[in-house]
This record gives C-alpha cells, sequence and structure tokens, in this order.
C-alpha cells in the first residue's frame, strides 16, 4: 500500500489510500480520477470548483453536510414551509376569530447583574410591564400595562396594596449631587395614575399621584397627600401631609377634604379588586377564551321579556358573571395580610 496526498475542498491535505497504485499527483489526472473514482474538488493552480460523481458532496470531501444530512435537512424545510403554509390558510379560514401569539423576547420579570426582583405571590404583574433589578413589591399592589420599575442601581420598594398604573416609570439614582444616595421608596395602598414617572423619591402610605406627574430626585410625598395630574415636582420637594400640590413647578393649592381622604383609599382598594380580575383572565388558556366568546355572542341579543312569554327560563353562565367586587356599590375592603 503506498500513501500519497491528493488535493482537498478546504482545509489542511489528506492521506489518500490507494491499494497497488503509485502516488496521487496533487493536479487532477485521468488516472487520478480513475483510482479514486472522483475529481478533485480543487485545481492546483486554484482554479475553479468541479464536482466528480459524489454530486451532494460528503464530509471525508470537506463539506460540511454529506448526502444523507443535506436530504434531512430538505425534508426538515419543506415540513417546515408546509406548516408555515399551514398555519397561514388556518387563520385565513378563522378569520376574525383567530387568536395569533407570536414569540418576544420581552421578559415581565427581568434579574440585573445580581440583583433580583423579590415579588409577593398575590402580585400582579401585567404581561407587558417590566420588573427589573432590585425590586420588592409587597403583597396585593399591582403593575399595570406597559409600566416600568427598573431599580439597576439603586432599589425600589413597594409596599402592599399600591397600585402603579399603566405606562408609568418608577427608576432610582445612584446619588445625587450632595452625594445622598436615593432609592424610591413607595408606602402601602398608593395610587400611582397612568403614566406618571418617579424618580429616586419617596411615596408615603395612601397618598395619590395624579396622571402624567413627575417626581424627580429627592422628593417626599407624605401621608394622605395628592399631587395633581400633570403636575411636575422639583428635586427636594415635600409635600406635607394633607395638602394638594399642582402645577409646573407644583405649589399648595389647599388641603384635602376628608372625602379625598376617603377616595385616596378606596381607589387603592379597587385596584386591588380590578388586579384579580386581570389576574385571572390573563391566566385563561386559549380554549377558555373562545368558549367565553361564543357564550358572549350567544347571550348578547337575550330578549328576558320575549323569553318570559314563552315560559323560557335562561341562565347567564357563570363565566360571564362579573365578580362582586368589581361593580359599583359592591367593592369590598382589602382584608389586610
Amino acid at each position: 500500500m503506498v500513501r500519497a496526498w491528493a488535493p482537498q475542498r478546504r482545509g489542511p491535505w489528506r492521506p489518500c489510500v490507494c491499494a497497488g497504485a503509485v502516488p496521487c499527483p496533487a493536479q487532477a489526472t485521468a488516472a487520478a480520477r480513475d483510482m479514486h473514482g472522483q475529481l478533485p474538488l480543487t485545481s492546483a493552480a486554484g482554479g475553479g470548483r468541479r464536482r466528480g460523481p459524489d454530486r451532494g458532496g460528503s464530509k471525508r470531501g470537506g463539506r460540511g453536510m454529506g448526502t444523507l444530512g443535506r436530504a434531512i435537512y430538505t425534508v426538515g424545510k419543506w415540513i417546515r414551509g408546509t406548516g408555515q403554509a399551514m398555519d397561514r390558510l388556518g387563520s385565513t379560514i378563522q378569520g376574525g376569530l383567530r387568536v395569533e401569539e407570536q414569540l418576544s423576547r420581552h421578559r415581565t420579570i427581568m434579574n440585573i447583574f445580581e440583583k433580583e426582583p423579590r415579588i409577593h405571590k398575590d402580585v400582579f404583574v401585567a404581561p407587558s410591564a417590566a420588573v427589573i433589578g432590585d425590586v420588592e413589591i409587597g403583597h396585593g399592589s399591582s403593575i399595570w400595562y406597559g409600566s416600568i420599575l427598573r431599580g439597576d442601581v439603586n432599589s425600589i420598594h413597594i409596599g402592599a396594596g399600591t397600585n402603579i398604573q399603566d405606562n408609568s416609570l418608577v427608576h432610582v439614582s445612584k446619588a445625587n449631587i450632595s452625594g445622598k444616595v436615593l432609592p424610591t421608596i413607595i408606602g402601602n395602598s398608593v395610587t400611582i395614575g397612568h403614566s406618571a414617572v418617579l424618580h429616586a423619591c419617596i411615596v408615603e402610605d395612601e397618598a395619590f399621584v395624579g396622571m402624567g406627574a413627575t417626581l424627580l430626585d429627592g422628593v417626599v410625598v407624605e401621608k394622605h397627600s395628592m399631587v395633581g395630574a400633570g403636575s411636575l415636582v422639583k428635586q427636594n420637594t415635600r409635600i406635607p401631609s394633607g395638602e394638594v400640590w399642582v402645577g409646573n413647578p407644583a405649589k399648595f393649592l389647599r388641603k384635602l377634604t376628608e372625602e379625598e381622604m376617603t377616595f385616596i383609599a378606596q381607589s387603592a382598594t379597587n385596584y386591588i379588586n380590578l388586579a384579580q380580575v386581570h389576574a385571572a383572565e390573563n391566566a385563561k388558556t386559549f380554549d377558555e377564551i373562545e368558549l367565553e366568546k361564543m357564550l358572549r355572542k350567544k347571550f348578547a341579543h337575550k330578549d328576558e321579556e320575549y323569553d318570559s312569554m314563552l315560559g323560557v327560563i335562561r341562565e347567564i353562565p357563570p363565566e360571564l358573571i362579573l365578580p362582586d367586587n368589581i361593580l359599583p356599590n359592591k367593592a369590598q375592603k382589602a382584608v389586610a395580610h
């Protein structure tokens, strides 16, 4: 047996075994073709590629995928393409009833560095919200759709029964100009209105921050106080208990009434109850959602007077009955744990 060297498509030269043959030259010749059963894949002069009888290529020939591998890959590609086509056809047939699920890189709860959110099991965090890093949330609180709580360079603490409404932003500051460490602390039964911005501030128990308000570094909103919608509270401002502040920059407007204090407490309770309904809805399976759609369509045009004339008694399915705790005048007080 004589060991020789045959050219290869990629990589280093490899030994070629030709039983009883003379060494193969570097350049492809007719003799080499007869002994190997194939043409070399590259020429010695670096010319264009040429294929021999093994048209699919092989791993031994330096190709990344053999004939069998190519066949499996092609079949898999066909199957995936067929599945996608069937999914599009099924969605077209379902029309407006279809529910499409798409993959997303969004993570509702996310660690950052070694910091991990600590969230009570009763908390409702909407699917499109984001709770990131060193964030602690007490029982019965709710983080609504589109809100972001980012505890990366410092910590965020939220008490029990507090609601951070849709599209709000809560962030922190590592240190301000004076060198003070500024986390964000939000107390119990606090209402933060839609699209509010809280940055490195303190909001005490049963306070109210209106929609679109902005609280800058070092702000303290004391218990039973209110920041009006759209207000801008400047750095290091302290809003005393029982006062209403509004404007840009925010200034004292008047004292809070007893009715308004009761409203703040009731607002927190209402959101505790409403969050339970949203949490249950978000936990439903596809089949449960489709069943409710069918039931609602069936009972949408019910005529109770006509049914009573016919002696027909129709009971509303329990799936369509709203819980008492979110109906008007039936809100129940939250039970402190």
